[in-house]
């Protein structure tokens, strides 16, 4: 009997121990302050993969970096707030999203998604002290006089020739045609890779075909192009939900050649939507591979999967430019509350790549592309989709 009731009270005192512990660690947390970082982008429509793909990167990091105590940055600790606005690919939406960051006081916003939305919402976030980071490539949103958005993934101008020219020496790509839909991003998109196809002194077979975004029977659009036999039709700009029935229709009339793009793209949505046509569809990739991918990275994809049961290859570039944000602002905690100050640290900033094997570096870059680091530096995976999952072609770097 003492011993059974030495046991139970052992088991209450633990029990009182553990809550204790427990209440501890929540009152921490509760003393922690609150970091706001905003998304505004597109999380709804044909490109809904590439806003939600950023979201979850960011909410899955978040929730991982809270659970383990929040981020110290300088004296404070915070938790770390994820305000997500669907600007459903409407330029006017992505307005009205910076401008509600605005009013909750954020200073630090990833997106918008597309070229459009991005060039929209520099007016408000330049007057509104706001740091944004689009995945959309016009120069002009990262060359001086402009200073507030920051490229957080590689632009087509960038991937474009890298893949035709890979193309060109290892598959003996010589005639080339580009598609496009009737938007700005997927047109701007094309001219570039038109312009770079061009100087790799590849034959251009095609390149005013366009189609409106809402295309479902992609049979006449592709019809004249598969006529002229080009060994690598590019679908520039194409939009995830679009890629599958554009590839179904090329390979149902008959192409046999290489079809890539410069855009990021869903495994699953290719599957569903296309089947073994879509083998050897060439992609850009997210910013990590098996042979590369630190073990941190691996649990931030447990982490992810586990919390949205499925997870997206683009999540291994969009979980960079949260960690980017965070990293500057430890490098310089007055740049909290002042852009300025994130500016200033910028040109010289470094950090350890958390997600990269080895001693990779986080750091800016850009300065060949746009005069100034306004480029988060990530790897340039390329992909290939193979059998349901893509596989990595090559992977290289910019400056």
């Amino acid at each position: 009997m003492i011993n059974r009731r030495s046991t139970l009270k052992s088991m209450a005192l633990g029990a009182v121990s553990t809550l204790a512990i427990a209440a501890v660690g929540s009152y921490a947390q509760a003393e922690n302050k609150e970091l706001k970082i905003g998304f505004v982008g597109v999380t709804s429509g044909p490109a809904a993969a590439w806003g939600t793909s950023n979201v979850r990167s960011m909410q899955t990091r978040a929730a991982w970096l809270n659970e383990t105590g929040g981020v110290k940055i300088g004296n404070d600790t915070y938790n770390i707030n994820i305000v997500t606005f669907d600007d459903q690919k409407d330029p006017k939406r992505a307005i009205a999203g910076m401008e509600k960051m605005a009013q909750e006081g954020i200073h630090y916003v990833v997106g918008p998604n597309v070229d459009d939305g991005a060039a929209a919402v520099r007016p408000v976030a330049e007057a509104n002290g706001i740091i944004y980071f689009p995945y959309a490539f016009p120069k002009a949103l990262y060359q001086k006089p402009a200073s507030n958005a920051v490229l957080g993934m590689i632009a087509n101008y960038q991937s474009g020739p890298a893949i035709y020219k890979y193309l060109k020496e290892n598959k003996g790509v010589k005639k080339i045609a580009f598609v496009a839909a009737n938007e700005s991003d997927p047109l701007s998109q094309r001219d570039s890779g038109v312009e770079a196809a061009k100087a790799l002194g590849l034959e251009v077979v095609a390149q005013n075909d366009t189609y409106q975004n809402d295309t479902r029977d992609f049979t006449p659009v592709l019809t004249p192009i598969v006529a002229l036999k080009p060994d690598l039709l590019v679908l520039s700009g194409v939009a995830p939900a679009n890629a599958p029935l554009l590839i179904r229709a090329a390979r149902e009339l008959g192409y046999e050649g290489l079809i890539s793009t410069e855009t990021a793209q869903d495994a699953k949505v290719l599957e569903e939507g296309a089947g073994e046509y879509a083998n050897g569809f060439i992609s850009v990739g997210g910013a990590s591979t098996p042979e590369i991918a630190s073990d941190e990275m691996k649990e931030f994809v447990t982490r992810y999967t586990k919390m949205f049961g499925e997870y997206n290859d683009e999540s291994n570039t969009k979980v960079y430019a949260l960690e980017y944000i965070l990293d500057t602002l430890k490098a310089n905690p007055a740049a909290i509350n002042d852009v300025a100050e994130f500016k200033k640290t910028m040109d010289s900033f470094t950090a350890p790549n958390p997600f990269l094997k080895g001693d990779a570096k986080l750091s800016y870059v850009g300065a060949t592309s746009f005069g100034q680091k306004r480029q988060l530096s990530v790897p340039m995976v390329v992909n290939e989709y193979k059998d349901g999952a893509f596989q990595t072609l090559f992977v290289g770097s910019v400056d």
